[in-house]
Order: C-alpha cells, then sequence, then structure tokens
C-alpha cells in the first residue's frame, strides 16, 4: 500500500489518536508536576524551621546527573533534562526563600 492508498480520514482519524495521547500525557505531567511541588513545599517549611538554606547545589548536581541517565535509558536526549530541570530548581528554590519571606513578616 502506497501513502496514495491511504485514506485522509484515516491519516487524521489517526492524528487525532496521537493528540489525545498527547493530552493526556501532558495533564499527567501536570498532575505530577503539582505533586512534586506539595512535596517540595514540605522540604522546605522543613528546611526553613530547622534553618537550612533554601539551596542544595550537591543535591542538585546529583539530580542532574540522575535524571540524564534516566533519560538516556528511556531513549530521550538527556539535553531535554537540562532544559526541564533548571527551571524547576529554580521555582522550587524561589518558593523556599519565600517561606523565609513570609515567616518573618518581610514582602
Amino acid at each position: 500500500m502506497s501513502e496514495r492508498d491511504i485514506h485522509p480520514d484515516d491519516v487524521l482519524r489517526e492524528l487525532g489518536e496521537y493528540r489525545a495521547s498527547i493530552d493526556n500525557l501532558d495533564a499527567a505531567m501536570i498532575r505530577l508536576l503539582a505533586e512534586r511541588f506539595r512535596v517540595t513545599l514540605r522540604v522546605g517549611e522543613l528546611k526553613h524551621q530547622h534553618k537550612l538554606p533554601p539551596a542544595d547545589p550537591a543535591r542538585e548536581e546529583h539530580q542532574m546527573r540522575r535524571l540524564k541517565e534516566i533519560a538516556r535509558d528511556a531513549g530521550l536526549d538527556p539535553e531535554v533534562v537540562e532544559l526541564v530541570l533548571p527551571p524547576l530548581m529554580a521555582e522550587v528554590r524561589r518558593r523556599h526563600r519565600e517561606l523565609g519571606k513570609s515567616a518573618s513578616g518581610t514582602s
């Protein structure tokens, strides 16, 4: 069967199925990110309570290496980790700093 033998409706149906899968995966990623931020909030509260710094560069570096390896094993270009993880970590650090500001009464 050549490409000319494929009916346009079949292509649109298949495209719709792929897009529905992408939509479901995007929703799952957002839910996972929300859960990640809920957990990192608890981490931030614990750090603030015990006067620990909001950032842990050694932990961040370890995570970067670990997740790049997971990406490689999953057949994903590890550079994607470089695009995704640093902004997440920056947002977590920002939220941790905000915990300190709100607890001290500054804004």
